[in-house]
């Protein structure tokens, strides 16, 4: 018995610390609440954990190709959602709208994604 209660204790030290580490996940901190739209044409699509990863070209006013990347949720909520890995090719053009990142960086945390023939693609599974 005395060996089995630090097995037992080991066990829930890692329960609990393991549960507290999956409450920390980071949040949008980094995203101001400046909304964008912007016209796009698809570099890289990663369906890939822990979050969907989109990276695009856009022509800035000045006429210049800017390099941005947009995050997403997880792949397995978009999956729900009808998604796939190759729910978007290179060369793809899409209108992306979220909230732009607060440094000046080329990222957004994106909220609405139209295809070029203007269908709004499903960002969470809905329930019927």
């Amino acid at each position: 018995m005395k060996t089995k209660f630090p097995v037992l204790a080991l066990a829930a030290l890692s329960a609990l610390l393991g549960s507290v580490a999956s409450l920390a996940h980071h949040g949008r901190a980094s995203y101001s609440n400046e909304v964008v739209t912007l016209q796009a044409t698809v570099t890289e699509f990663k369906f890939i954990n822990p979050h969907v990863q989109i990276y695009f070209d856009i022509t800035n006013d000045s006429g210049e190709v800017e390099h941005w990347q947009g995050e997403l949720t997880a792949p397995n909520k978009l999956a729900r959602a009808g998604w796939t890995k190759s729910t978007f090719r290179p060369g793809d053009q899409i209108r992306i709208s979220g909230r732009a990142a607060r440094n000046d960086g080329h990222s957004v945390a994106i909220n609405e994604i139209l295809t070029s023939d203007g269908q709004s693609l499903p960002l969470f599974e809905t329930l019927d």
